[in-house]
């Protein structure tokens, strides 16, 4: 079983998405976007930049825990994983992405 996109509405009515892996963890979450359709793009540059290792990014956060996120061609950021204990951590959490972004699945929560 692949990973999927949830597609969800904030309170603020705001659209983001979340990459899950295939046991349903949350690998990926995006930014806040304006619109649905700009959301349902987002998950397009998901899908077409996950497979390339220099659209990846590994940081250190201020607390000293890695994470990472993930660029579009642009250079824009389209998503951020959660923080990681070590780098090793972040690692497999871009080889998630990697695996898992290509996914087609999308599961529309935006009526919910």
């Amino acid at each position: 079983m692949a990973g999927c996109f949830e597609l969800k509405k904030a309170k603020n009515g705001e659209y983001f998405f979340n990459l899950l892996a295939a046991n349903g963890q949350g690998i990926l979450k995006s930014e806040m976007y304006s619109s649905k359709s700009a959301a349902q793009n987002g998950i397009a540059s998901v899908q077409a930049n996950c497979g390339e290792e220099g659209q990846f990014e590994c940081k250190t956060s201020s607390n000293g825990k890695a994470y990472f996120v993930l660029k579009a061609k642009n250079h824009q950021v389209i998503g951020q994983s959660q923080m990681y204990e070590s780098e090793s951590g972040c690692e497999n959490g871009m080889a998630s992405v990697k695996a898992n972004g290509c996914s087609t699945e999308i599961k529309d929560l935006t009526e919910a």
